[in-house]
């Protein structure tokens, strides 16, 4: 690997100094330790770069209530987008479905339900009788869809959660970490957009009864948009919220509290703290070309590199000025050169200390030149390495 030429650097870093400029007119932030937080566990993720801002017993197991119907709700989300089922789909309600106990949307034995409504009231009434019914619709029985939670989770990262039921009611060998739903909050707001209002909805009416969102925030800070609340007797009282501000959004996590009062008012002193003292900022946008670098034996002379996806760090307030990115590239780039593959690395640092690397990668695809142009490029190759 050798370094790019200085005025490559240079080029990145005066573009961080831009806005670094801008937003912190070179004063220092100071940043106090988080707030004392009376719950068992918590954490604060920033949504758009997974950075965690604060954090008490994270990645440890808990029960999580009723916050499991996130998946349920996920998993009803990615069915949705792919295709295989529809808003409009009547889902027969089962006996079993209408029998659960708890937090109940009240739908009837026999009826069919529009799928619409059962994620509504998933999500907005934290219907486990809604639950139920569309993990039967989904997978046939509540025990194979607790199946595809675990293989979703899997998939996410979620190492340290089990799913034995689509509700949250107790259950051994059902559990999360704050962390972990932390991660499945933020693939619900980044990957299903199109279904995330319904998380900040704050009434939901079926069967002619009216059921408020248990979820206390929306009523009470505007950039509030959800997303679920939980509560069982081993579990305490939770809640997973998430707000955005000045383009910023911030997920809280908050198990084992002592009441819907406590959850929210935790979750509340999470996000202030988040939001006042933390900033995220978007460095480069997805597929932005960062440098030109030559190409040996190919049709084209050079490829460009740059970040497959959008760039942003999330870094204490007042602190940007110290940013600063480079970029390792491979030495010698052969022809052919194919779109997505790895050629070197961006490298973020904040105060020489390293914050973030992610790769650099192939803009387009070059391909390899013809005979001549091949014998004469590793000519070329020979005599510079003899130079260097």
């Amino acid at each position: 690997m050798t370094l790019l030429p200085k005025k490559s650097i240079l080029q990145i870093g005066l573009l961080i100094a831009a806005f670094s400029s801008v937003i912190t007119a070179n004063a220092t932030q100071l940043i106090p330790a988080a707030p004392k937080i009376a719950a068992t566990s918590y954490i604060i993720m920033d949504a758009d770069t997974g950075a965690i801002i604060a954090e008490k017993k994270a990645q440890q197991q808990f029960p999580p209530a009723s916050l499991t119907k996130m998946m349920t709700s996920y998993i009803t989300e990615y069915e949705l987008t792919k295709g295989n089922i529809s808003l409009d789909d009547e889902v027969s309600v089962s006996k079993k479905a209408w029998k659960t106990q708890g937090s109940r949307m009240f739908i009837k034995e026999g009826t069919r339900v529009p799928l619409g409504q059962l994620l509504k009231g998933i999500i907005i009434q934290s219907g486990n009788d809604a639950s139920v019914a569309m993990a039967e619709h989904i997978a046939g029985s509540e025990t194979a869809f607790a199946s595809l939670m675990n293989q979703h989770a899997k998939l996410l990262g979620m190492d340290n959660t089990n799913f034995a039921n689509a509700t949250g009611l107790p259950q051994d060998n059902h559990y999360s970490s704050p962390y972990d739903l932390a991660i499945l909050a933020r693939a619900i707001i980044q990957e299903f957009p199109q279904h995330y209002g319904i998380y900040s909805e704050k009434f939901f009416t079926y069967n002619n009864i009216r059921q408020p969102n248990r979820n206390k925030l929306l009523w009470r800070d505007k950039t509030v948009d959800g997303l679920k609340t939980g509560h069982t007797n081993a579990a305490g009282y939770c809640l997973v919220a998430s707000a955005k501000r000045e383009g910023m959004r911030l997920i809280t996590v908050v198990l084992g509290t002592t009441s819907e009062e406590a959850r929210a008012r935790e979750s509340q002193k999470l996000l202030a703290y988040g939001f006042r003292f933390y900033r995220t900022h978007k460095l480069y946008e997805a597929s932005q070309k960062l440098s030109v670098v030559k190409v040996w034996g190919g049709k084209e002379s050079a490829v460009h590199l740059g970040v497959q996806d959008a760039l942003a760090v999330t870094i204490p307030r007042g602190q940007a000025k110290g940013l600063k990115a480079t970029m390792d590239i491979n030495n010698e780039i052969k022809a052919p050169v194919v779109a997505g593959q790895t050629y070197g690395v961006v490298r973020i640092t904040l105060d020489d200390k390293e914050v973030k690397t992610v790769p650099l990668v192939a803009l387009n695809s070059v391909e390899e030149g013809g005979f001549f142009k091949k014998v004469w490029d590793s000519i070329m190759l020979f005599f510079i390495s003899l130079w260097s």
